[in-house]
């Protein structure tokens, strides 16, 4: 079984370090299996379930949304701009750990002399037991000061590099999350949100991890490896030889792992990120899978693809172990040669006894530094390959930036929104184009009803005039002015307010639900929009009224409750525009009617934006506008699109077994 095993991994490694190692790898192992031994098939045997044919398509879209992303590396410039401003943190645990370094290389030296010291008393037995312990007390005294300080020291650089560590990992975070709320929509449109939780926590833990132990292990490995060669070196050239002859073999073979790990790893971590998207969607979506009896499904897919990320690990380990084996082995000849050697020289009188155990002491430190490198090298690939995943999304730039543009004076602006010959597709499906020349004008003051079949782009409207996507020819006018020239922080913040069919309400308190809309307000200003948005009443109904918590998306409170706060929360920001894009079409009779009345008075004195399927609810519209095609087809008052018998009047019609 071990031969089996061995040379299939013989096998592995010799594909993988072929010229084109990287991109051949990855075709090696989504299109593989190739023949394989029974105890590696292991590895690669899916669990069989009932429902076969659906899991297989949903884990090979999740794996295919997770697809290694070769191109990404760690540049010594992004660990630098972590470093710089901890700088000070950082050489104490350089310098700290480099003296402990220095300290382990004067331990071998001085248990040299306390050996001479110890072999001139044997020889030498006709001294007194106090005369004895005299001789070997200065050499003793070092030893004690030098594990005293060797302990001070230790505990040094471990306190500095943590706190360098947690610092440097904090700052990581904190910029790739505030990069991540700035990118574009059409970003988030590509990515899975286990994904971006995966890098913003999972792979900058590894990377601090790795960080910590490149500072503790691998700097104080080459001091200590560096000074004990400088000191083999002085105590014997010759016997030096038979030592290092070994280590450029062992150099060469972390050479050669180092490509086939850091791939292994990419892959599966993606794996993992995968694995991590099944549990997300499963538990963001647990009514549905509940409604549906899908949980032992959910459970088999969870299981098959965390199983195929534990086998990806399994290799992973296998790898470095290997190569942590084969370096061992080799680094165990260095005690070996010392040995053959020292006996030799200490014949020949060119060396004493307590040289070659000075000698032997410091090979054994540099064999010992030498295999804790190779177990470090496991864990470097790791961690260079996650935070390489980290900065490749700290280091994106938004195409719309947020800070850019001039606004408009409050009492210069009226709200008209226009549309000119606007093409547009979204940029994950670029062959499906959405509008082709599309023209609208929304006029100032007025309530404009976008309807239409679904599908044909009613919200993209709205998302073309928030600006969360940039149409690809044509423009989008407030007052005259294209939106490119405008400050979208002021934009969406002060003249756009958005109304949608799910409310989004975050796990806090009611009050900071409703001041989201403008963090400034006073708690007067917040009870007045909530009572304008008929909320004020079932409030002041919890116990703890405006300090209840409503949960997770506000789990705690009804649909009709989370619309009237997200209505008081648009009131509070009291934008020139309103957008209600399906606000009351998920509701009871009963809290449409209180919600209906809140939004009439909301939309008084605006321009208001409506999106509606239900069509009975734009009736009183001043202009109706009915999206298809691609274009405007039609527009004009419910009266009017009514006489014209047009794409309106069948979709009232439809709707509705009223005459019409």
């Amino acid at each position: 079984m071990r031969l089996v095993l061995s040379c299939h991994f013989l096998r592995v490694f010799n594909f993988y370090l072929r010229p084109k190692s990287i991109r051949a790898s990855i075709t090696f192992w989504k299109s593989q299996p190739a023949p394989l031994s029974s105890v590696v098939k292991k590895y690669f045997r899916l669990v069989q379930c009932k429902d076969e044919t659906c899991l297989s398509k949903r884990a090979d879209h999740l794996r295919a949304e997770y697809s290694v992303d070769t191109k990404s590396s760690l540049a010594l410039s992004d660990v630098w701009s972590l470093i710089k401003p901890h700088f000070g943190w950082f050489l104490a645990a350089i310098i700290s750990a480099a003296l402990v370094a220095v300290v382990n290389i004067q331990l071998p030296l001085f248990l040299g002399e306390l050996v001479d010291k110890m072999v001139q008393i044997i020889k030498d037995q006709s001294k007194g037991v106090a005369s004895n312990l005299n001789i070997v007390k200065p050499e003793a005294v070092k030893l004690l000061l030098c594990y005293t300080t060797q302990a001070l020291l230790t505990f040094c650089y471990i306190t500095f590099l943590t706190i360098l560590g947690e610092r440097m990992a904090s700052d990581l975070r904190v910029k790739l999350f505030s990069q991540l709320v700035l990118m574009d929509m059409s970003f988030y449109d590509s990515q899975k949100t286990a994904d971006l939780s995966n890098r913003l926590n999972v792979d900058v833990e590894e990377f601090k991890s790795c960080f910590k132990l490149v500072i503790a292990q691998g700097l104080k490995t080459v001091a200590q490896v560096t000074g004990c060669f400088l000191i083999i070196i002085r105590i014997s050239p010759k016997l030096t030889l038979y030592t290092v002859a070994v280590i450029p073999l062992v150099i060469g073979i972390g050479t050669l792992f180092g490509a086939l790990l850091r791939n292994l790893s990419r892959r599966a971590q993606a794996q993992f990120s995968a694995a991590s998207c099944v549990a997300d969607e499963a538990f963001g979506n647990i009514r549905t899978v509940r409604a549906c009896a899908m949980e032992q499904q959910e459970s088999r897919l969870f299981e098959r693809e965390v199983r195929k990320a534990c086998s990806m690990q399994e290799i992973l380990g296998m790898g470095i172990g290997l190569f942590q084996a084969a370096s061992n082995f080799f680094l165990n000849g260095i005690v070996l040669s010392v040995l053959y050697g020292g006996s030799i020289f200490i014949n020949s009188g060119e060396i004493t006894p307590g040289q070659l155990m000075s000698f032997l002491v410091t090979a054994q430190t540099i064999q010992r530094s030498m295999s804790q490198f190779s177990i470090l090298f496991g864990t470097v690939i790791k961690g260079w390959t996650a935070g390489a995943r980290a900065f490749q999304f700290a280091n994106l730039q938004p195409t719309i930036r947020n800070d850019d543009g001039v606004c408009i004076p409050y009492n210069t602006l009226f709200g008209e929104v226009r549309f000119e010959d606007v093409e547009f597709a979204y940029p994950t499906r670029p062959e499906h184009q959405v509008f082709e020349r599309l023209n609208l004008t929304i006029p100032a003051g007025q309530v404009v009803a976008l309807c239409g079949p679904s599908g044909e782009g009613k919200s993209t409207i709205t998302s073309l005039l928030e600006r969360f996507y940039e149409p690809f020819s044509g423009r989008v006018l407030l007052d005259d002015r294209d939106l490119r020239t405008l400050n979208l922080e002021w934009l969406r913040g002060q003249v756009i307010g958005l109304i949608s069919q799910e409310p989004v309400l975050f796990a806090t308190t009611i009050e900071e639900n409703i001041r989201y809309g403008r963090p400034g307000a006073t708690h007067s200003e917040v009870m007045q929009a909530a009572e304008l948005a008929n909320a004020h009443e079932f409030i002041t109904a919890f116990p703890d009224g405006y300090n209840t918590v409503v949960g997770e998306r506000g789990v705690q409170l009804s649909g009709g409750q989370k619309q009237r706060i997200a209505i008081a929360r648009a009131l509070l920001k009291d934008p020139p525009i309103l957008v209600l894009d399906e606000a009351t079409s998920a509701l009871d009779s009963e809290s449409e009617n209180l919600v209906r009345e809140a939004l009439d008075r909301a939309m008084r004195g605006r321009t208001v934006i409506i999106i509606a399927h239900r069509l009975s609810t734009i009736r009183n519209a001043d202009l109706i506008c009915v999206v298809k095609n691609k274009k405007i087809c039609e527009q004009g008052s419910h009266d009017d699109l009514i006489k014209r018998k047009g794409v309106y009047y069948n979709l009232i019609k439809s709707q509705s077994n009223a005459t019409l």
